[in-house]
């Protein structure tokens, strides 16, 4: 009798387990279908990069932040720019289309393999500007080769006080992001995606056409979970490592942060950042969130416009 309900415990647990991974292989699916690539590709060192193009001019090259995907600068930004400049956004690695690599966790590595992409794209020394953690990814970029300028939007840059939320807590372990991101991928409604896109613009909020056309919910397929999950856990590390370089960072540098950003908060970052950069200028958005490349535009892009002649 022990051993019947033995087998009958492990066939309950098969049974899950074989229904998890069919609903993850049919929402990776569904997602995958909704929102394709839209740019082109690149093999690097036998990884994928997806990356999209456009544009007349010096090089600029635009790195997206935390759950993100290059999608995030085609709400406008990329037309604005792309008539004075060549315009090339990526998938950071493991996001989007991107293949993850050995060291993805990492802002060094990151910036590495973007800039080996770059190279075999004839991409030379361009003008970088990073989305939150994007921008710490270029200012890692910034301390591996001379760069003309760099834009840094809404950029965790120094340590913090405190500890993350606890999603990332959770997943702060071999053990838990084996398990957590591939249940959440699984159980997690689209409402909870939107909710959470909805509350990263707070206190402006998410235009429709950003939330239908963004893709967040690439995002929520489950490698990307586990990839976006150790990333931001090793951040706080990573930046400790990264900081005792920046004074020697002396090109140009724009920094723009919204005073109501609460996820990357101004006091702690862009606004001791500038004191140390050689020739940063901080641009203050008066109630501004986390989001200006969305929400003002407008100053981004005569930020670009400013960084060279």
């Amino acid at each position: 009798m022990p051993l019947i309900k033995l087998g009958f415990s492990a066939a309950i647990l098969i049974a899950i387990g074989v229904g998890l991974w069919l609903r993850l292989w049919v929402r990776r699916r569904s997602i995958e279908a909704r929102f394709p690539p839209i740019g082109q590709f690149i093999s690097v060192d036998g990884a994928k990069v997806h990356y999209k193009t456009s544009g007349h001019g010096p090089d600029i090259v635009l790195i997206h932040g935390a759950s993100g995907n290059l999608r995030e600068w085609e709400f406008g930004l990329r037309a604005a720019i792309e008539k004075r400049f060549t315009v090339t956004a990526f998938d950071r690695p493991g996001h989007g289309y991107s293949d993850a690599i050995a060291g993805s966790d990492h802002l060094a590595a990151q910036a590495e393999h973007l800039r080996a992409a770059c190279a075999a794209l004839g991409i030379r020394t361009p003008v970088l500007a990073g989305h939150s953690y994007g921008g710490s990814v270029a200012l890692a970029w910034a301390l591996q080769e001379k760069l003309p300028a760099l834009l840094l939007i809404s950029a965790p840059s120094l340590p913090w006080p405190g500890k993350l939320d606890p999603w990332y807590r959770a997943t702060n372990s071999r053990l838990g992001r084996a398990i957590v991101p591939f249940l959440a991928s699984a159980i997690v409604p689209t409402s909870y995606v939107r909710s959470a896109t909805n509350a990263v613009f707070a206190p402006q909020i998410a235009p429709e056409p950003y939330l239908q056309n963004f893709g967040a919910m690439l995002a929520a397929r489950a490698p990307s979970l586990a990839v976006n999950t150790a990333q931001v856990n090793a951040l706080l590390r990573d930046i400790g490592n990264q900081m005792a370089g920046y004074p020697a960072l002396d090109m140009p540098c724009a920094l723009i942060h919204g005073d109501a950003d609460t996820i990357v908060p101004l006091a702690i970052h862009s606004q001791k950042l500038a004191l140390i950069l050689p020739q940063a200028r901080l641009t203050v958005l008066r109630g501004a969130g986390h989001m200006p490349q969305q929400s003002h535009r407008e100053t981004i892009v005569a930020a670009i416009a400013g960084l060279l002649p």
